[in-house]
């Protein structure tokens, strides 16, 4: 099955403490059906200190559940994603405004 969202894609969050704030997604699990977006889902973490790092607590963005997350489209607001035929390329395409991702 296509991928519907892919790294790098400005995305907004739909559910959760986060919900209504926007971010880019930074890396994908497709078979956990989590990404991780930049700066949203922030959790502290307890880090050991080691040769290159200080260590205390520091945050770190944690993974959301695909789901929760909608692409944006050019007029800032939630969509779905359509997949069309552009000649023999397959392409994404916003559902609210038809234009190709």
């Amino acid at each position: 099955m296509a991928a519907k969202l892919k790294k790098g894609d400005n995305v907004i969050v739909l559910t959760g403490k986060d919900k209504g704030k926007t971010g880019e997604i930074s890396s994908i699990n497709p078979t956990a059906g989590k990404a991780v977006v930049n700066g949203l889902n922030i959790a502290i973490r307890h880090v050991k200190q080691s040769q290159n790092d200080q260590g205390g607590r520091q945050p770190k963005a944690m993974p959301i559940a695909l789901s929760n997350l909608a692409i944006v489209d050019k007029n800032g607001k939630a969509t779905r994603v359509g997949f069309k035929m552009d000649g023999d390329k397959k392409v994404r395409f916003a559902k609210t405004t038809g234009d190709a991702i």
